[in-house]
């Protein structure tokens, strides 16, 4: 079955800038929230090319779904959503297990330890989903097609599912990277860290323009 349609479930930042790249590359959108209204200023950009909805209507449009909610709130969304939404299905996963405490240094603190991602969390919870963790490590004003001069940022992966990361991965080759599948669920453990790499720039010099490239020979 062609993958033709997206359900997002979240509407903050993330949210809208995955979406807006769905729709560039010729998907079809829709995008959930806990309240559709706080989505009525972006539909309007939009016009008709995406619908809003709940989280359960999201899930239950899209034949990949992304979930872009704040890692503190991701079990209750995906709960909200209804697991009979999304049994079967793959959820690109671009949490990160972020805390509400302050910065120390430029680093961010966590609400998860290195024995157990977010991510893993949710596979064990939501067991009939296939999990992809992607998108966790970069800006969302560089989510789509980012331009580093012609280089293509690389962007990391991890899911217990082979035809899920494919899926992905071919979503994320539209969308500009490189794709390093890292294997199965553990190695989120590695993958949700980048985030906390990624933000010190962003927070010591107020620099937020930069991606990640594993280089090869």
């Amino acid at each position: 079955m062609a993958i033709s349609k997206i359900g997002i479930i979240g509407s903050g930042d993330v949210a809208k800038a995955l979406a807006a790249g769905f729709l560039k590359h010729g998907y079809s959108v829709r995008i959930g929230s806990r309240t559709p209204d706080a989505l009525s200023v972006w539909k309007k950009t939009t016009g008709d090319k995406a619908e809003t909805g709940y989280f359960s209507d999201a899930a239950s449009f899209g034949d990949i779904l992304v979930l872009a909610v704040k890692g503190s709130v991701a079990q209750s969304a995906l709960l909200l959503a209804g697991e009979k939404n999304f049994e079967g299905k793959t959820i690109i996963d671009a949490t990160n297990p972020i805390a509400d405490a302050a910065p120390e240094n430029g680093v961010i603190r966590f609400f998860t330890n290195l024995d157990k991602s977010l991510m893993e969390q949710l596979q064990d919870k939501f067991p009939k989903a296939n999990f992809v963790k992607a998108f966790n490590s970069i800006g969302n004003s560089l989510m789509v097609n980012p331009d580093f001069g012609g280089i293509r940022p690389s962007m990391f992966i991890a899911g217990n599912n082979e035809q899920s990361k494919k899926d992905v991965g071919h979503i994320l080759d539209l969308f500009g990277f490189d794709v390093e599948d890292m294997g199965k669920s553990e190695a989120v453990r590695a993958i949700e860290p980048l985030c906390m790499l990624w933000c010190i720039p962003g927070f010591l010099r107020n620099d937020w323009v930069h991606a990640f490239k594993l280089l090869k020979k």
